[in-house]
């Protein structure tokens, strides 16, 4: 009886000490960083506003720097019908400790809207970020957007898409790079059109039902010779819509003669995909850095 008792205890023992070990890490982590949040990127005014989803945290380093920081807005993936930021603060607490301030935003989800708004809501949150960002030690021009599933199809297409920010009355993209996690619809035309996959009606909410709709936030059909250079990981277990999107974008990189890197990392499924990034020296921080011109501030 006693060693069934024990047998039993271990797991718990476990679980608890590596909570412990958890939460210990993530105080060393937010040590060397700042967070300020739930700061909103669009006036209250805007037709739309959401007091819930047009909000942003900003993680900056402690340290102060003789030079501004290298700026990654972060992009969270559900979807596109759920996700929030909070769920991130491990990212931006990661990039702060390498010297890097990063943004990690909320924008609205279906079925409120659809996904254009989606795009809009994105590309206003990296404009504030342009104006705003020198107050927190961040680099206006050294902007670059990271997202994961949903959230790296939306990074991507406010990469190569100019006219996101030209019909907000910009006269350019503010972004010089993007980090693509495990992006989704990277081709939402072929994929609607074809409808290989089980429920994939679903994603008739958040795109509607409109094929010009689907090409139009579609990033491959945006991309052109000057697009910014672009990092793209795809899990080698992911799933086989983002498998293959990933590979056509990555061929038509080569064709357009876009300078980027292209890894599969082996044996990772979809949600380990961004689940990895608590991990200060996993293979995506480690070509972040040097890729944003980031100095470890610690």
């Amino acid at each position: 009886m006693r060693l069934y008792r024990l047998v039993w205890q271990v797991p718990t023992a476990l679980l608890l000490i590596t909570t412990m070990l958890l939460f210990a890490n993530e105080f060393a982590i937010a040590r060397p960083s700042r967070r300020v949040k739930d700061i909103p990127y669009v006036a209250s005014t805007l037709p739309g506003f959401d007091p819930q989803r047009h909000i942003l945290d900003v993680y900056s380093p402690r340290k102060q720097s003789a030079t501004p920081y290298p700026v990654v807005v972060f992009i969270h993936g559900g979807s596109w019908n759920s996700g929030r930021k909070n769920l991130y603060a491990f990212i931006g607490r990661r990039l702060a400790k390498q010297g890097v301030v990063a943004v990690i935003i909320n924008y609205r989800l279906a079925p409120t809207v659809e996904v254009p708004a989606m795009v809009d809501d994105c590309a206003r949150a990296v404009l504030w970020t342009r104006q705003h960002i020198a107050d927190y030690g961040g680099d206006p021009n050294r902007i670059y957007v990271m997202g994961h599933s949903a959230g790296g199809g939306l990074a991507a297409l406010l990469t190569v898409k100019d006219s996101v920010f030209t019909q907000l009355g910009v006269d350019r993209n503010p972004i010089n790079g993007a980090i693509l996690d495990d992006p989704a619809g990277l081709d939402m035309f072929d994929y609607l059109t074809k409808m290989e996959y089980p429920n994939d009606e679903q994603y008739l909410v958040p795109f509607g039902k409109d094929p010009a709709v689907w090409r139009q936030v579609s990033a491959l059909y945006h991309l052109t010779s000057d697009a910014p250079p672009i990092l793209i990981y795809a899990g080698e277990r992911t799933y086989p819509s983002i498998a293959s999107s990933t590979r056509k974008f990555e061929k038509r990189l080569q064709e357009l003669g876009i300078r980027h890197e292209f890894k599969v990392l082996p044996g990772k499924k979809h949600i380990p995909m961004v689940t990895q990034l608590f991990w200060q020296n996993n293979i995506i921080y480690r070509d972040l850095l040097p890729f944003v011109g980031a100095k470890p501030s610690t």
